[in-house]
């Protein structure tokens, strides 16, 4: 178990520089609500519903991270600050990384029933703070999912999601083959390649527009001058 506990640890100082021992991460609220989330889940497949809750709001309590006992979390998954919401049908696999403010919530049943309503993240998933994943979709194996952005539909492997609605966006091979991308986006770089070339070609057509304009107000001066310079002087008295 405590060897366990050291790849752990070990795995979270990799995604995270803040931290300069592993005694640091024990303090992780992210860390805490995972540990209490084992307690809560075992509760949970035991049919001790409402102790399984106690645990749940305990640690809501503690860690401002709210795991429902029936989420099914793998290995080395790791919160990045609070603030985190995760349904009871939530499937997250391994080395799953997510930060501040992300809601992996439920879609609402036609039927009634419960059901599978929750996301599933597979290994190696970055979701970056404030993304909402929403419904029975499943988040392809290194999928990142870039802050802000709202998930209604599966994402394929190895794609950046950015946007509402988020949409998949180009990202260099040498960008996707990194082990790990901080928020899930990359920022070297823009996001939307074709977002960034569509605002310089209307920058190309304001200044095009602009020359116009001037030409036109330019020959208007010089044909003003031209007619006042032909123009018959008046005699008075005549």
């Amino acid at each position: 178990m405590l060897g366990n506990l050291v790849r752990y640890l070990d795995s979270v100082v990799a995604r995270d520089p803040a931290p300069r021992s592993r005694w640091e991460v024990l303090l992780y609220p992210g860390v805490w609500a995972l540990f209490f989330h084992k307690i809560a889940h075992r509760l949970f497949r035991a049919d001790l519903f409402f102790l399984a809750r106690v645990v749940n709001h305990i640690s809501r309590f503690m860690t401002a991270i709210d795991i429902h006992p029936g989420a099914t979390i793998g290995r080395n998954f790791f919160i990045d600050h609070g603030f985190t919401v995760i349904g009871e049908t939530a499937e997250i696999g391994d080395n799953v990384t997510i930060y501040q403010c992300v809601t992996l919530g439920g879609s609402n049943p036609t039927n009634g029933k419960g059901g599978k309503r929750h996301p599933t993240l597979l290994d190696n998933v970055i979701v970056g703070s404030g993304a909402q994943i929403i419904g029975p979709v499943t988040v392809g194996r290194r999928a990142r999912v870039g802050a802000s952005a709202v998930v209604t539909e599966d994402v394929p492997e190895g794609a950046t999601m950015i946007g509402v609605k988020a949409r998949s966006t180009l990202v260099k091979a040498e960008t996707y083959a990194k082990e790990f991308m901080p928020y899930g986006t990359p920022c070297k770089e823009p996001c939307e390649p074709v977002g960034s070339q569509r605002v310089d070609e209307l920058e190309e057509q304001v200044a095009a527009l602009r020359a116009q304009v001037d030409a036109l107000l330019r020959a208007n001066a010089e044909a003003r001058a031209a007619v006042d310079a032909h123009a018959e002087p008046v005699v008075k008295g005549v």
